[in-house]
């Protein structure tokens, strides 16, 4: 590997690869937010334009597609947010788990993962980011999107300092720190246990009712860091709220219940280290931590 991102580095940089514009602001906004705030330099690589999220009409008025109008909000968010740049893979949105979209050819979930680790790869190579973030090994909650980019994320995470993989025109860089975005599994069984007695179905959860909160509350991963994210809240808020056509707030939008549990939790990202390999009981506060020769 070449050019380490632990040395010979002055900025630091961060860089979310994530599926679709909201994953952005509902996931890890606060920590993005955060570290653009003190002045970071954060970059977003979006894999689609969400072209199958379901949209009210009315709010495409002024919009000649679903994506066009995706990406004005993902433009507002990113302004609030602090980002420095989007980058886009100009893939299509797969849609949910067993949908017809899964299949079409140019959706992310069909194409070949070293296609799409290429693309991963050039973008890491050229931003030359010190950490990395993109969701957990089950994307968050199965969407085969998330899976897909998160798969392709971590094969460039490894390929980036390789000159052999995927040559190209920026030189081979690796990065310092690789995470993934997780979900507290404590806090989903209590959710599965505690949404039934308010007349809620748990396995029917979220805006269209396609997400089961049972089965990932089976699904269990490590909290390598917990980032405080308290003082730019406001700032997730402004940020999911950009995001209108696909509820402005994510989860604390499709659940009375759930969306109190959330708010209460809110302040904090937990991450789940992938690389390098963590101590078994290893908690950080700063992303950037024992990341040399940053400023």
């Amino acid at each position: 590997m070449e050019d380490n991102g632990n040395t010979n580095q002055i900025n630091r940089t961060l860089l979310s690869v994530l599926a679709h514009p909201d994953d952005e602001s509902f996931g890890m906004g606060g920590t993005l937010a955060l570290y653009a705030k003190r002045g970071v330099d954060v970059h977003l690589v979006c894999a689609t334009r969400g072209e199958v999220g379901e949209v009210e009409p009315e709010m495409l008025e002024g919009f000649d597609s679903i994506s066009a109008l995706r990406v004005n909000e993902l433009r507002c968010a990113a302004g609030i947010l602090g980002l420095k740049g989007v980058h886009f893979l100009d893939y299509r949105d797969s849609g949910m788990p067993g949908s017809e979209d899964n299949h079409h050819p140019q959706a992310l979930a069909a194409a070949p993962l070293d296609e799409v680790a290429a693309k991963v790869t050039h973008y890491i190579r050229e931003l030359r980011p010190q950490v990395v973030l993109t969701f957990d090994p089950i994307g968050g909650y199965r969407h085969p999107d998330h899976i897909a980019i998160q798969l392709a994320t971590e094969k460039a995470f490894y390929a980036a300092g390789d000159p052999q993989m995927y040559p190209g025109e920026h030189p081979p860089y690796q990065p310092a720190k690789l995470y993934y975005h997780t979900i507290p599994k404590g806090f989903l069984r209590w959710a599965v246990r505690a949404m039934p007695l308010f007349g809620v179905d748990p396995s029917k959860f979220g805006q269209n009712g396609d997400i089961d909160l049972r089965a990932l509350a089976a699904e269990d991963f490590p909290i390598h860091a917990r980032i405080d994210y308290g003082e730019v809240h406001e700032l997730k808020e402004k940020a999911s709220a950009c995001h209108a056509s696909q509820g402005g707030g994510g989860f604390s939008r499709a659940n009375r219940l759930v969306g109190w549990a959330f708010r209460a939790m809110a302040g904090k990202d937990p991450f789940m280290r992938a690389y390098p390999e963590p101590e078994k009981r290893l908690r950080e506060s700063d992303l950037f931590e024992n990341v040399n020769g940053v400023v």
